[in-house]
């Protein structure tokens, strides 16, 4: 069983979020005190549907999107700058 502090979960939720899919339990502790369990749900827990993860689906391929004007940001950036 994994020990992880709250900071480094919410830095890395993703990561510890594949270890539990995986069948791994995390304790999330504060401070070195105990505060959560994150554990794998098995099959439908709260009439929740839990589905294995699929192929995600490619963003759609097309034109660029163009603006309606064109920008100059760097005017902008000096425009701002010379307002400080």
């Amino acid at each position: 069983m994994k020990s992880v502090k709250v900071s480094e979960l919410k830095a890395k939720l993703s990561g510890y979020l594949s270890d539990v899919r995986r069948g791994e339990t995390i304790t999330v502790c504060d401070r070195r005190t105990p505060i959560a369990l994150l554990v794998p749900l098995d099959g439908q827990a709260d009439g929740l549907d839990v589905r294995e993860p699929g192929e995600s689906a490619a963003l759609p391929t097309g034109l660029p999107i163009r603006l309606r004007k064109r920008i100059d940001v760097l005017a902008l950036l000096r425009e701002e700058r010379d307002q400080r």
